[in-house]
């Protein structure tokens, strides 16, 4: 299998990592930025370009079946369109877009070119949180509020960096929190409502209202605080924190294997993110 990588920032070596696990061959990588040594210890031999029309004019000349997207978020269905031009398949990281109207047209697509967007849903194959939704489908009896904490640090290159450009990363809601949301949705099925208690620049609280209860959720990039990914249901707790990172080659292999997860998986999550984002900041573009 021919793979292409898109970005080459903060999550691509879990890509690299996973493309080299799974047995495929990277052939070329697209990054503006040329600080790219990590190339060196996957694919040393991989082609690298900085500008997107020399990389554009080199995959169409090749062979490739999947282009690995980890560039800006607001650049994702673009790239995605990109892949089906060159008669790719996309793997993509989340999220997928950034707003639900744009899923319909990559549907259509899908269609159109007879490929397939994968997105990868990494907390979706978590051993401890499968055996966790095994549970809740067996009739789990929650009597209190369950709480979601996600605290997933990050320095001041952060504020610097377009993560911080609600316009291109759809802010935190989008950028860190869809983790939460999808995760939550697959839990414990689709949302009715939901509410913001608490907003900043590093840190949001709110909740989320299902049909039979609801979820309180805190989630920070606050540097201060420890890396922490829990959520406490009456007295049980489930830490997610191990194996993480490391969750991205399980996903390269369902994908593989014809069980990735589609556009329809995502929508929930991008639905829910976008309503959040518009009671904090208003209307989108």
């Amino acid at each position: 299998m021919n793979f292409v990588i898109i970005g080459l920032g903060y999550v691509a070596p879990r890509h690299l990592k996973a493309i080299k696990d799974v047995g495929g061959n990277l052939i070329a990588a697209l990054d503006p930025y040329d600080s790219v040594g990590m190339l060196d210890a996957y694919f040393p031999d991989c082609q690298y370009f900085k500008e997107f029309e020399r990389f554009d004019r080199f995959c169409s000349s090749r062979g490739v079946d999947y282009v690995s997207i980890c560039s800006p978020n607001y650049l994702h269905d673009a790239h995605c369109r990109f892949a089906f031009r060159i008669g790719a398949n996309a793997i993509c990281e989340k999220p997928l877009v950034l707003s639900e109207r744009y899923l319909d047209d990559l549907l259509r697509l899908e269609e159109k070119h007879d490929r397939k967007i994968s997105c990868i849903l990494q907390l979706r194959l978590n051993e401890e949180l499968v055996q966790l939704k095994d549970v809740i489908r067996d009739g789990l009896v929650i009597e209190d509020y369950p709480e979601l904490t996600y605290y997933t640090p990050r320095g001041d290159w952060y504020k610097y960096s377009w993560k911080s450009d609600m316009w291109k990363s759809g802010g935190l809601v989008f950028n860190i929190g869809i983790h939460l949301f999808d995760l939550l949705q697959w839990l414990f099925g689709h949302y009715e409502s939901t509410d913001v208690h608490e907003y900043g620049n590093e840190q949001i609280m709110g909740s989320v209202i299902f049909k039979d209860m609801t979820v309180h959720f805190d989630l920070s990039i606050n540097k201060k605080n420890k890396p922490t990914r829990l959520l406490k249901i009456d007295n049980y707790e489930c830490s997610f924190n191990k194996g993480f990172t490391d969750l991205h080659t399980k996903s390269y292999q369902e994908i593989l294997a014809g069980n990735g997860f589609g556009i329809e998986d995502v929508r929930p999550s991008i639905k829910l993110s976008e309503e959040l984002r518009r009671k904090v900041h208003g209307g989108t573009k």
